[in-house]
């Protein structure tokens, strides 16, 4: 075993291991190993022989004192009683490029602590892995030796410190901030039920620092949800899915695996300010398995228009893309008839073949609803989708949570790339960084959007929460009675939000709404900005409260500002912008109307320079898009 002396990594050459061989411990000594990156570090140690770990920032605590280990199906707890048999540390530092994303060029720069162990009483050899970035800190189990393995839970805790409030969230419910050993139990006899909570799970720590629980590289492993525990008011605990996310599909409470196998990672993700924690979010992508793909120029995200189940709607539908700067239409449920129907031969209302070569015949996209229920064999019918010339599948009610579940997710996705098709899959789905594997795996639901029309403190927690995990596909609202925001806060969404594949206009089935432009003056920002970006800068935000987010996109930026009921101006430097002037267009709350969807959209337009600020003034429930173009 190791020396009971603290284990911290030198400066090894990046990516380059340093294995270290196992030694005599003296008698009950801790034996520990810290990764360290930029003020972030984690630790893993082993305490009378049972395995811990923590996470600091600053030297100040993010994760106390917390459980690592996994339970097989037949009582073996892997983790109680070890001894460390080997270690292993490297640094890395690599910078890659994404297909498309939040930024054109993504760092990737950690230090990592391998552990092998071996379990004192059935001898079986496993290991934990811990990194530390400068964006936050990640854990996974490997099962080491071959042959086949039945995991029934993970025990892996999350001790937070005193004065923790977490935002808990399950399937599409809203929001609420509570403390982490008050998560309100909730669940069906058909689902998994207790005091669960859905990842991405955000914290916000005594001192100022908020923290993300994310997964990454999830891969046939069930989904993990974050439970409250008994007795220890500030810790949460791992809980592996045994039933599929609404209760459909049969109960797995345990996961058979072939090892050597890893684990998904467990990640935190964590900011010295809530905006640092938005521009942090790559950190589940660097975790991720690299792009697996060798052509992806076939891959393009850009905004949809969902069209009403007639020829002639998915015809001007065409127009209306080809008009308002749109790269895709898309005929949702009921093109094929009954949802769970065979997803195979349209409805005789939709000349489909003929809406298609419209569409690409005018650089338009066509994508396809399927219910999960209605793929059948996803070769086949991914197969046919492509010989009839369609760009994209939205997959249905994909209801996420066991590991054949999260088989069946990455399994279309793989092979729809096969057959150069976009994916976007909806309901209770969650993000584990599968979008740099699969980079036509564009965008995911698992959120609640305008389907159900949230509060504006709502959407401005999403940034912080949800939105760190991965992308999400919120379908935005413009000129939507039924909104409880402004419209220029809805506006604002196309910028703040991360969603390469972005609905608009979802409930607007009627091309002819917008007929008269001059009704509509936010029009023009939808018409320009983009879904994927070449730098993002997270410039002002509060959890709950406030956001202001500026992506740019080739020499142009894009601002967004969104903010809860309470109406606020944010001064926003624009520091950001390179030398020389530019056109602000701004698009602003005008006078409150009798509620935040009447209040209308004004738009203006000033010179600034990266020396001005801009104090963006926002009614309740509004928000601020604004476009800088190089003069």
């Amino acid at each position: 075993m190791l020396t009971g002396a603290a284990l911290t990594a030198g400066m090894a050459a990046a990516g380059i291991g340093t294995a270290r061989p196992a030694l005599a411990a003296e008698a009950g000594a801790p034996v520990r190993a810290t990764a360290r990156m930029g003020g972030t570090s984690i630790t893993v140690a082993a305490v009378n022989g049972a395995l811990q770990w923590s996470a600091t920032r600053d030297g100040k605590t993010v994760v106390d004192a917390s459980t690592l280990g996994l339970r097989l199906d037949d009582g073996t707890v892997l983790g109680s009683s070890v001894t460390v048999t080997r270690s292993r540390y490297r640094t890395v530092h690599d910078t890659w490029s994404p297909v498309y994303g939040r930024n054109a060029t993504v760092t990737d720069h950690y230090q990592e602590q391998s552990w092998d162990l071996q379990d004192t009483a059935s001898g079986i050899r496993f290991g934990v892995q811990i990194r530390a970035y400068r964006t936050g800190v990640a854990l996974r189990y490997l099962l080491l030796d071959e042959g086949s393995l039945s995991i029934a839970d993970e025990l892996t805790t999350f001790a937070f410190p005193d004065g923790t409030t977490v935002y808990s969230a399950r399937d599409e419910d809203a929001y609420v901030p509570v403390a982490p050993g008050a998560i309100p139990v909730t669940g069906t006899p058909t689902t998994d039920t207790g005091p669960l909570t859905d990842l991405p799970l955000t914290a916000t720590l005594a001192g100022g620092f908020i923290a993300c629980v994310c997964e990454s590289s999830r891969l046939n492993f069930p989904r993990l949800k974050l439970s409250s525990v008994p007795g220890q008011p500030g810790t949460l605990s791992a809980f592996l899915m045994e039933h599929t996310a609404r209760g459909s599909g049969p109960v797995e409470t345990t996961s058979t695996v072939t090892a050597p196998f890893a684990t998904p990672w467990r990640v935190v993700v964590i900011g010295a300010t809530h905006a640092e924690l938005v521009d942090n979010a790559e950190l589940v992508l660097n975790l991720a398995p690299p792009n697996a793909l060798t052509d992806t120029s076939w891959i393009k995200p850009g905004k949809v228009f969902r069209c009403e189940l007639t020829t002639a709607a998915g015809l001007a539908g065409v127009d209306f893309a080809v008009g308002r700067g749109l790269q895709y239409i898309e005929y949702d449920g009921g093109w094929y008839g009954p949802v769970t129907s065979p997803a195979t031969h349209p409805i005789p209302e939709i000349d489909l073949p003929s809406v298609i070569s419209y569409a690409t015949g005018h650089g338009i996209g066509v994508i396809l609803y399927a219910d999960r229920t209605a793929v059948g064999d996803a070769d086949s019918l991914f197969a046919l989708y492509r010989s009839w010339g369609i760009a994209g599948v939205k997959l249905g009610f994909v209801l996420d949570g066991t590991q054949s579940m999260t088989n069946q997710i990455t399994d279309w996705a793989r092979t729809a790339a096969k057959y150069q098709l976009l994916i976007d899959m909806h309901d209770d789905v969650r993000p584990f960084g599968y979008e740099r594997t699969y980079p036509n795996y564009l965008n995911l639901e698992g959120v609640r959007g305008n389907e159900q029309f949230p509060t504006a403190t709502h959407n401005v927690t999403l940034p912080f929460a949800r939105n760190i995990g991965g992308p999400m596909d919120y379908t935005i609202c413009y000129g939507q009675s039924r909104n409880k925001t402004t419209n220029a806060h809805q506006m604002a969404m196309a910028a703040v939000y991360y969603q390469p594949l972005n609905f608009l206009f979802w409930y607007d089935k009627q091309t002819s709404k917008y007929a008269n432009p001059a009704n509509w003056p936010g029009l023009p920002w939808f018409n320009a900005v983009p879904t994927t970006w070449d730098e993002s800068r997270t410039l002002a935000g509060s959890i709950g409260e406030y956001i202001a987010v500026a992506r740019r996109n080739g020499s142009t930026w894009y601002l967004g500002a969104m903010t809860n009921e309470t109406a606020r101006t944010l001064p926003i430097p624009l520091s950001f912008l390179d030398d020389g002037t530019y056109t602000a267009t701004v698009y602003a709350d005008g006078e409150p109307g009798s509620s935040p969807f009447r209040t209308p959209v004004v738009v203006s337009t000033r010179t600034v320079t990266a020396a001005t600020t801009l104090d963006v003034a926002m009614a309740s429930a509004g928000g601020q898009a604004i476009i800088l173009e190089r003069s």
